[in-house]
């Protein structure tokens, strides 16, 4: 995967909009947020932000993960929806493939993660100054050489599930920073925000926007 930013100019994909918030289905390979520089500008965000003017962000997906985001229509949603977040009231489904043959069918991981100074963006497991950092994983299917399975993160740190599976040694397949080898060398990585599981801002129902992997 090319280090050069070249996002993806596919159509905006709206799953769902109304007074309070709404979702949409992130392209790989595209940023959230604007990076530092002009040629970083372009960004889920203002795409958005094009089509609802008053978008407001609340959470993230790296660049190179898809899947369903949610943004707020209103600053007292946008309130709502970060704590939500910050107190883990919401649920996250992801959808990845990984290297190798995942074993047993289902697990947890729980290791404590920090940035990697020197390396940053990358993470790094540390017991000593890292954050807790949990994650639950269901294998789906297995074939040659790689496993898809389902991870359900119950924490939001930074790189959680690549740092969480690579340290399992079944890294997802085309990621970047915590792949080697074959196993770097796809053309996108290989993990999706499928399901995400919020209590709408006005009332409070619980509410979830899934969108398919498209891979």
């Amino acid at each position: 995967m090319s280090d050069a930013y070249d996002p993806p100019q596919e159509p905006l994909q709206i799953l769902h909009s109304d007074h309070e918030i709404v979702v949409v289905d992130k392209p790989a390979g595209l940023l959230s947020v604007p990076g530092r520089g002009a040629h970083l500008a372009d960004c889920l965000l203002a795409r958005v932000q094009a089509v609802f003017p008053e978008a407001l962000l609340v959470h993230r997906l790296d660049r190179d993960t898809s899947g369903v985001m949610v943004f707020a229509l209103t600053a007292p949603a946008q309130r709502n929806l970060g704590l939500q977040f910050e107190r883990r009231k919401t649920r996250k489904t992801y959808v990845a493939r990984v290297a190798g043959r995942l074993e047993p069918r289902s697990g947890t991981v729980e290791l404590p993660l920090i940035v990697d100074w020197p390396n940053r963006p990358r993470q790094k497991v540390c017991f000593e100054t890292g954050k807790p950092a949990l994650t639950e994983w269901r294998v789906q299917r297995r074939e040659e050489g790689e496993t898809r399975v389902k991870l359900m993160p119950k924490t939001g740190r930074s790189h959680q599930l690549r740092v969480h599976m690579a340290e399992l040694g079944h890294p997802i397949l085309g990621d970047p920073f915590y792949a080697e080898g074959a196993a770097r060398d796809w053309p996108r990585m290989m993990l999706h925000s499928e399901e995400l599981r919020i209590h709408h801002p006005d009332g409070g129902a619980g509410t979830s926007f899934r969108a398919p992997a498209p891979f």
